[in-house]
């Protein structure tokens, strides 16, 4: 049985994922497109923590984070191949626009971020309320 703190936490996760979807939509809207691509990264590493604390378990480094997503929930099929690309590509142009001097992102490719960013987190909101509901938990997100 998951323990009240975990689903919570989980819970909290999906929410947190929610509101940085929507930062990232009015970011953009005001042609924030740097901000917008990294509210779209943060939403999809919130929403992978959300499968961690059901787990019980974190990672001190988003490395660690996205390395267990893959290896539990890509390699075994449990997630198509596709979000493992969207995690890399929302990861990569998050490091890049925050480290790398004179980075420009387009409003094209921040479109599509955005646009795989809620794909990814609406999946996985999903797959969480699937293992509340197996767990007999009502969905609170």
């Amino acid at each position: 049985m998951l323990s009240q703190r975990a689903i919570d936490l989980a819970q909290y996760r999906i929410t947190k994922a929610k509101v940085d979807i929507k930062a990232a939509e009015e970011n953009f809207n005001l042609k924030l497109y740097e901000t917008s691509a990294n509210r779209s990264y943060y939403a999809i590493f919130h929403a992978i923590r959300a499968l961690l604390a059901l787990e019980g378990i974190d990672f001190k480094k988003h490395s660690g984070v996205i390395s267990h997503f893959r290896k539990k929930y890509i390699n075994t099929k449990i997630f198509d191949e596709e979000y493992s690309d969207s995690i890399q590509n929302a990861f990569d142009i998050r490091n890049d626009s925050d480290y790398e001097d004179f980075f420009v992102i387009s409003k094209k490719d921040v479109e599509a971020q955005i646009v795989n960013a809620k794909k990814f987190v609406d999946c996985l909101e999903v797959y969480v309320d699937k293992i509340l509901s197996e767990h007999g938990n009502k969905k609170k997100t």
